[in-house]
């Protein structure tokens, strides 16, 4: 008997708040033939999030989620994970805490991408925090999420170099470049693992 080539794809959701250019670059890693995910759900917490528009444009189911109740919205963030099947998460310029109850029931299962060299510069404005600081090295990290900001274990890292003439705009551009080359890479590293 064949044995079919058909890889199985894991389902993932990815939640975003802004322009969704790591969401677009999952959608078009997951459409090669040999990925090994496929991208079943977009939740926001923004109704403007430009990112929506991919979902929209690759028949993406997305739901927007109202961040006022905290419980509520978890009650519907967990429905719809359930509902699509969703075996891992992953937070794409997602600008909201995830319960320590989202995040334990999804153990091991959420990840996140952050825009410097974890475990320094958690939170935000990394970019002008480390041009500030005259750090030599930038970058950015996938690490899984727990209940601590920033702070779960690194899967992956891409260093890029600080140049004298960089600005906010000109560093987050060439980190915004391996975060798209990286994000994908730590993805298919923890499906291998599962």
């Amino acid at each position: 008997m064949l044995k079919s080539t058909g890889v199985k794809k894991i389902n993932i959701a990815v939640f975003i708040s802004g322009t969704g250019t790591n969401l677009k670059n999952l959608i078009k890693c997951s459409s090669k033939k040999q990925s090994k995910f496929k991208i079943k759900l977009v939740v926001s917490n923004n109704t403007y999030a430009k990112g929506l528009k991919y979902a929209k444009k690759f028949k993406i189911k997305k739901k927007i989620i109202n961040y006022k109740n905290l419980k509520n919205s978890e009650i519907h963030i967990l429905h719809y994970l359930n509902k699509e099947k969703i075996n891992i998460i992953c937070l794409a310029g997602f600008m909201k805490i995830l319960t320590a109850n989202l995040i334990k029931k999804f153990k091991g299962k959420i990840i996140n991408i952050h825009p410097s060299l974890l475990p320094k510069y958690k939170g935000l404005n990394t970019h002008q925090r480390v041009i500030d600081n005259k750090e030599k090295y930038s970058g950015c990290t996938v690490h899984y999420v727990n209940p601590k900001l920033d702070a779960g274990k690194i899967i992956l890292q891409k260093r890029v170099k600080i140049l004298k003439k960089d600005t906010v705009k000109k560093l987050s551009k060439r980190i915004l470049t391996q975060e798209h080359l990286l994000y994908p890479k730590a993805l298919e590293k923890i499906i291998s693992s599962l």
